[in-house]
């Protein structure tokens, strides 16, 4: 299994929430039965759950971070959005199992080469703005502090609000609003690539961008990024937070660049959230969302196959 494959497999694994892992007409990895078996007893131990004291974490919740952006603060500094079931606490969890202080029977049923498939995801999670902060509404639907009212409504990095962008063009009849999540998790990837025609089909398409997907790979993985290094005196299992803490100011930019309408509660299964509205308001710098998005998003990602690398490398020498 190549770590490209490896990378995508816990989002994949999400397709087993609706029916579960043993449903006869569910996908598996029949190639890699030994890794299938594994990655089947993760799951069973980390079902998903929205209840925030059940003693089985939800295997979502290790992809994020919730940390507030209404104000400076470095992941350590608060509460508001974290546990210790989240990115920042599963990448040292990984690495644990990878090293031998924690067995691969461990609770959460992450064996090394499950840790491997975590941490090629996580890490590219990490670095995506919207993965560790969020944006939290009080009374009358007001950006507030969760530290200082508990009654604040997160956002969930920005899953429940529409996005309307200055450039995008008139939207057609049935074509909905972008999901501000969304937009980061794909949109603002999907710029770094040339414009093709949206009239092509699903193969036709693939066939143009592979090679200009490739030719960025290639391009990354042959020019250092900068500013991608570590401390050398700083522990492999605090890097996760020292990266959680660089991307926040992003994060909170990707907040500020944006006016906020239309707040309301929105009942979520068995949860309440903030929805809304999230239109980009002009900027100083007269820089488009977009264009801007897309900046961070290439340098997010260059950085973040370094430090995969280097991670892995120190890791498991």
């Amino acid at each position: 299994m190549t770590l490209e494959k490896a990378a995508v497999i816990p989002d994949e694994i999400k397709g087993w929430d609706k029916k579960g892992v043993d449903d006869p007409r569910t996908f598996h990895y029949t190639a890699y039965r030994k890794i299938d078996m594994q990655l089947r007893d993760f799951w069973r131990a980390n079902q998903p759950t929205h209840d925030p004291n059940s003693a089985m974490p939800s295997h979502h919740w290790f992809h994020y971070t919730d940390v507030p952006v209404v104000r400076v603060e470095k992941y350590a500094e608060g509460n508001a959005g974290r546990s210790k079931w989240d990115v920042v606490h599963m990448i040292p969890y990984c690495i644990d199992v990878l090293q031998g202080r924690l067995p691969e029977t461990n609770e959460r049923r992450i064996t090394k080469p499950v840790a491997i498939i975590l941490l090629a995801h996580y890490v590219g999670d990490i670095h995506q703005p919207l993965h560790v902060g969020a944006q939290y509404f009080g009374a009358q639907c007001r950006v507030a502090d969760p530290d200082r009212d508990s009654s604040c409504l997160p956002d969930e990095g920005g899953n429940t609000f529409t996005l309307e962008l200055s450039d995008e063009p008139p939207r057609g009849r049935g074509i909905r609003k972008k999901n501000l999540h969304g937009f980061w998790d794909y949109d603002a990837v999907n710029v770094l690539f040339p414009e093709v025609p949206n009239t092509l089909r699903k193969g036709e398409l693939r066939e143009q961008i592979e090679p200009l997907r490739k030719q960025l790979v290639h391009e990354m993985a042959t020019h250092e990024p900068g500013n991608w290094r570590m401390p050398a005196n700083l522990e492999i299992r605090k890097y996760a937070e020292a990266w959680a803490d660089e991307i926040l100011p992003v994060a909170r930019e990707a907040h500020e660049r944006l006016q906020f309408t239309n707040v309301h509660p929105l009942q979520e299964e068995d949860r309440v959230l903030a929805a809304g509205e999230a239109e980009e308001k002009p900027m100083p710098d007269h820089m488009a969302y977009r264009a801007w998005a897309a900046n961070v998003v290439r340098e997010e990602l260059h950085k973040a196959g370094w430090r995969l690398a280097d991670l892995l490398e120190k890791t498991l020498r």
